[in-house]
């Protein structure tokens, strides 16, 4: 796959180098590494043993199925949390200095039934580098019935979606845990991996076997270990994904598809009329910032401008950079769009939602 878009590599070179230079020296003020803290360890152990502990409750304890769906519940809200603080950081490299331990973290997307490697071109190098661009960001492609670039065709139906599109975030999950494997040769006919055919074939292989193992335990397991019937077990995993599904589907899509954040489109011949780091301020946006509840258990994903600024460094920091990017962005006269709550940005991503279904640009 050809990535013929140019951003401006002119436009406000003072912002950039103030910005870069008041963040660095944040860094050096403070004597603190970019990387993870004692707090995020602690938060990576957490959100995994939400997502373990139900789960060896299930398989030791006789329970009312009621009992049972509750903690597949609470599974998937570790599922969430897993993805959003742990394998999110370590997969743009921003947990550890040690690429080995980004490696390892990373691969808790395997764990909670996903691909590590998927992510990240679907992630790293589509999204982040093409943000809210029509036909090279996959996050706003159409999907199924589903509206959400100004760009794409509009149907009938999208006069709907605002009321239907929460069924489909549902499923979000379920679409990486078992479209991984048609995706990842969907990329490679598409050229977006440049890996060796050794290397596309092993990493082929470590993804089904990964997959087979997942499902052996997550769905071999209590069928083997507990007394649950089949359709029991069956239903308390869709109940895990639909809940892990929505929480990540709402987190995403209040950073970019809301009123204020943009979508820019290319000239004819590919070239973008921001600069890079302009275009991140131009198409994404912060939400509930003051919540800490909120920011500890989405890993800093409400601090989207600043992720997409910076997305090497963990995400601990997120809060303090902002006032750095806030100030120096009002600075020199750049966008920096900000929702004060989560209802207020959810509002605004239901309004957008709407307004996609129903006009045609």
């Amino acid at each position: 796959m050809e990535n013929n878009i140019t951003f401006s590599q002119k436009q406000n070179p003072e912002f950039k180098r103030t910005l870069l230079r008041r963040v660095n020296q944040y860094f050096s003020d403070k004597g603190i590494s970019r990387h993870y803290t004692s707090g995020m360890l602690t938060k990576t152990i957490t959100m995994l043993l939400i997502y373990i502990i139900p789960f060896i409750i299930i398989l030791s304890v006789s329970m009312p199925f009621w009992l049972v769906l509750i903690l597949y519940f609470i599974m998937g809200f570790g599922v969430a949390g897993i993805g959003m603080s742990v394998m999110h950081d370590a997969n743009h490299a921003g947990y550890s200095k040690n690429q080995k331990i980004n490696r390892l973290l990373g691969l808790s997307m395997n764990l909670v039934g996903a691909d590590s490697y998927n992510w990240k071109i679907k992630h790293n190098k589509l999204h982040h580098v093409f943000t809210n661009i029509y036909g090279k960001d996959e996050d706003i492609n159409s999907r199924v019935i589903l509206r959400f670039a100004f760009a794409s065709p509009l149907k009938k139906y999208h006069k709907y979606q605002h009321l239907y599109a929460w069924f489909f975030y549902a499923l979000m999950t379920f679409s990486m845990v078992f479209g991984d494997i048609s995706k990842r040769v969907y990329y490679r006919k598409k050229g977006v991996t440049n890996i060796s055919s050794l290397a596309y074939r092993r990493s082929m292989a470590w993804m089904i076997f990964s997959k087979v193992l997942y499902f052996g335990v997550i769905i071999g397991f209590p069928l083997l270990f507990t007394s649950l019937f089949w359709w029991q077990v069956l239903l308390g995993f869709v109940v895990m994904h639909l809940t892990a599904g929505t929480i990540l589907s709402l987190i995403f899509q209040m950073a970019h598809v809301v009123e204020g954040p943009e979508q820019i489109t290319p000239d004819e011949n590919g070239k973008m009329p921001n600069s890079l780091i302009v275009h991140q301020l131009k198409t994404t946006s912060d939400f509930s910032r003051s919540n800490k509840i909120l920011s500890w258990y989405v890993g800093g994903l409400n601090f989207q401008v600043e992720h997409h600024l910076f997305p090497k460094i963990c995400h601990v920091h997120y809060p303090a950079l902002a006032k750095i990017v806030e100030t120096t962005t009002r600075e020199f006269n750049m966008p920096y769009y900000v929702y004060e709550s989560f209802a207020a940005a959810f509002m605004s991503h239901v309004r957008t939602l709407k307004k996609l279904g129903r006009v045609k640009v």
